[in-house]
């Protein structure tokens, strides 16, 4: 129902996303049904009839603006989730529409240059390093600020002009896009290839494609085999056509001027000379074809055939696999070639700008080593032999209907004052998170970034997992056993912002200052210092959406919770005071941002159904969890954000005699209409590692190192610490999650190791061995396992919000 009101005045709660209504006057409100259906014969007259008619129209004309979207887009309605909340707010809707507008016309700019939004949404396929099967490996890039092109690395001795991009040969595009190939070096006493086109074998078994049959020999199969006899005459003599064409044309006995040439006859005169002149032929062996013409204009373009004939020409396959045949495998490659750039070697993109030369780490690398000891930063080229390449043995697991997150990060996981591997944390957390009961992970700081201190939000080169914790190998086995352990895999993807080092980064990356990011203020995050990426570039959403992409294809990932997303969606970065009015969400408003988040959900569900995506707003932007055909932005979940500041304004500015269980409710519960949607946390890694303490260390202090857990303090502490959790879990919506530790009360912050610590890892890491001691946090742990099988068992989260009858 689509419903009229007056002087209606709404607001959006702090600490609830629901919108209220406050009527100012009294005055009823006016229901309308969408869609009316009249089952009534009447007869009338010819006035009647007309009357009716303008009516028809006037009807046509009242309802021609709410129907925005065009024939062809059936079921959308740009403010669909606004009419199913009773929401009346005609600057929003307009902003809405207008927003749906602006998507059309983008995805109309998207398919002039590519087929459709999967190619669009896949340049991982051809962009970066790639081993082509002519052996050969081809290098993409964009930087349409550079001038000249080049890859340098140990492989030509970082040497900026032997391996270029050959301006007019192939350079790069009108998009800026650079294209440099790297061939194969022919061993010495070697010859090259028969071929020119010879294609070998890289990634399969090592041998798989050497058949020790010549071309000439499959040439002769071909032609034995797969030709009809007739067929393969202009196989045999392909010249013999043209040739004669050209006699007739230019011959001798040709037309020497374009007078002698005169007028060309029509098809269809020349078609019927042709027919009298072969009327005597004898039968052919070739196909049975010939012209229907029944006088009609465009018959001699209408061709009539046997169908057994037909019939047999659709089921013949093309010679695809005698081409095939000739491949060679990977032992032929490596015996006659050296490759143009070996597994593991160190390299990265030459430019020279109009300000000079620059090195880059090339922006769609999958392994990068950052700079150390004040070297600078380069890719590595990760290209196993296909023995030693990672092979995947499980599946993903299914989306289970409520979310038992554990968030992770993998370099402080470990009990030693190091930074913990990939490998280290597969064979010691991933068993406990399975212990513990929950059914997925979310892990923070994987892609790498500039520092390790900045925990992983200044992240530098979007495609590769950080080199800190090992190889790409090393993290596709990570995410295998998880898989193999029936935990779902979340990466905490960090699209909002980059990091501003222009040496390691994308920042400046050829030479000009707008390439991926904004110019300008508008280009520089106002309060971190961050990049602000230009979401309105088609080349940059390509990037966007393309790494996406690359790691759930590449490492499986089961989904992504979008970090900060306030700090991308308003020109002001969020940090804005806002009154609740929904007009804060149509001003300062990045739209092209939030288009790039309309497509990104669009095109994760579309190619990966199972896909699981988590916005993180403090904002509660309007209809991020509704369907982007309601104008929504897609979201399966979002963060309530409130529930642990809540909890953290509690235990640090009032008393536990004194806490508001009004407040402590209406926070969890937050908006019913929403619940199924809400993903809860007592803390998480904010309250341990940005600077702040743990709930346990605020609780507990310093009791937990010399207590025996005698103290009523401390008891008291224990029993709130458990408190917590069970309201946060019980009342909040289908998805929960926690930081590792926190589960039995970790009685240490996390402090990552920088220059004010004297890089002392001493705070960056868990103490896994308070868990074998028994006593006080077995016991924290326990109640958090039972919380967990409490879920499995009963459904507590699935079920949704409970029924609050008193508080």
């Amino acid at each position: 129902m689509a419903s009229l009101s007056l002087k209606t005045k709404f607001f959006l709660h702090p600490n609830n996303t629901s919108i209220h209504f406050h009527p100012q006057n009294k005055l009823q409100s006016i229901n309308f049904p969408k869609k009316v259906k009249l089952k009534i014969k009447v007869t009338c007259s010819a006035e009647d009839q007309q009357s009716q008619q303008r009516q028809k129209q006037k009807q046509q004309k009242r309802f021609k603006k709410k129907r925005s979207v065009s024939e062809g887009e059936k079921g959308v309605d740009p403010v669909g989730f606004l009419t199913k909340l009773n929401i009346t707010h005609k600057p929003f809707a307009q902003f809405l529409r207008e927003r749906h507008k602006a998507l059309k016309d983008l995805q109309d700019e998207i398919f002039k240059r590519f087929l459709n939004l999967q190619e669009f949404s896949t340049g991982y396929q051809i962009l970066g390093m790639h081993r082509h099967v002519e052996h050969r490996v081809d290098y993409m890039d964009w930087a349409p600020g550079a001038r000249y092109c080049a890859l340098v690395g140990d492989f030509n001795g970082w040497s900026p002009t032997e391996n270029c991009a050959r301006e007019g040969h192939f350079g790069h595009d009108d998009y800026g896009y650079w294209f440099i190939i790297l061939e194969d070096k022919l061993r010495e006493g070697e010859k090259p290839d028969e071929l020119y086109f010879q294609q070998y074998n890289y990634v399969d078994d090592y041998d798989k494609g050497d058949s020790g049959v010549s071309i000439h020999e499959i040439f002769k199969k071909a032609n034995d085999e797969y030709w009809e006899p007739g067929e393969d005459r202009f196989v045999n003599h392909r010249f013999e056509l043209p040739a004669k064409l050209y006699e007739q044309l230019f011959g001798p006995n040709g037309p020497q001027t374009i007078e002698d040439l005169g007028e060309i006859p029509d098809a269809e005169t020349r078609y019927k000379a042709w027919k009298e002149e072969h009327k005597d032929d004898p039968p052919s062996n070739l196909p049975p074809l010939d012209v229907i013409d029944k006088g009609k204009n465009y018959d001699i373009y209408s061709i009539e055939s046997d169908p057994l004939w037909q019939e047999k020409f659709r089921s013949k396959e093309p010679p695809i696999p005698y081409w095939l045949e000739v491949r060679k495998g990977r032992k032929a490659w490596l015996k006659k070639y050296t490759p143009a750039i070996p597994h593991g070697s160190k390299y990265r993109v030459y430019f020279n700008t109009p300000d000079g030369p620059l090195e880059r780490v090339p922006a769609w690398a999958t392994y990068v080593q950052p700079d150390a000891e004040g070297k600078q930063a380069f890719a590595i080229h990760w290209e196993p032999p296909p023995e030693c390449a990672y092979k995947w043995r499980n599946t993903h697991p299914k989306v289970p209907k409520s979310l038992r997150i554990y968030e992770c990060h993998v370099g402080i996981s470990g009990s030693e004052p190091k930074i913990s591997s990939f490998n280290e944390f597969t064979e010691k957390v991933l068993p406990h998170v399975k212990e513990s009961g929950y059914n997925a992970i979310q892990l923070i700081g994987v892609v790498e970034h500039k520092d390790y201190f900045t925990i992983g939000y200044k992240v530098t080169n979007l495609f590769a997992v950080s080199s800190r914790y090992g190889t790409p190998d090393d993290f596709k086995r990570l995410v295998d056993e998880a898989h193999g352990l029936g935990l779902l895999v979340f990466l905490d993807i960090v699209h909002s912002y980059s990091a501003a080092d222009q040496m390691v980064g994308l920042s400046m990356f050829d030479g000009s200052n707008d390439c991926y990011f904004h110019s300008g203020k508008r280009g520089f995050h106002k309060y971190w210092g961050t990049r602000m990426f230009k979401y309105g570039d088609i080349d940059v959403l390509q990037f966007l959406l393309s790494n996406l992409n690359w790691w759930v294809e590449e490492y499986q990932i089961d989904g992504f919770q979008f970090h900060s997303l306030s700090s991308m969606m308003y020109t002001h970065n969020g940090f804005a005071s806002f009154t609740g009015e929904l007009d804060d969400y149509c001003n300062s408003v990045d739209k092209d941002a939030l288009l790039y988040l309309i497509l990104a959900n669009e095109i994760l569900h579309a190619l990966h159904p199972n896909i699981v995506t988590i916005a993180e707003d403090s904002t509660y932007y309007p209809g991020l969890c509704e369907p982007t055909s309601q104008g929504g932005l897609g979201f399966d979940y979002f963060v309530n954000l409130s529930v642990s500041d809540m909890w953290q304004s509690f235990l640090e500015n009032t008393p536990d005699r004194e806490w508001s269980m009004t407040k402590i409710v209406s926070t969890l519960v937050s908006s019913g209409k929403y619940s199924d949607k809400m993903l809860v946390y007592a803390e998480n890694h904010n309250q341990s590692i940005s600077g702040g303490k743990s709930f346990a260390e605020i609780l507990f202090g310093e009791i937990t190192e010399h207590s025996p857990g005698s103290s009523d303090s401390f008891l008291r502490g224990c029993s709130l610490h458990k408190m917590i959790r069970l309201i946060t879990f019980t009342i909040g919506g289908r998805a929960y999650l926690n930081f590792m530790g926190n589960e039995f009360g970790h009685p240490k912050r996390v402090e990552f190791p920088m220059p004010s610590n004297n890089f002392s890892f001493s705070l960056a890491n868990r103490r896994w061995d308070l868990l074998a001691n028994g006593g006080v946090y077995e016991n924290l742990y326990s109640f958090d396992k039972e919380l967990m099988k409490l879920d499995e068992n009963e459904r507590v989260l699935s079920r949704g919000l409970p029924n609050i009858h008193h508080e």
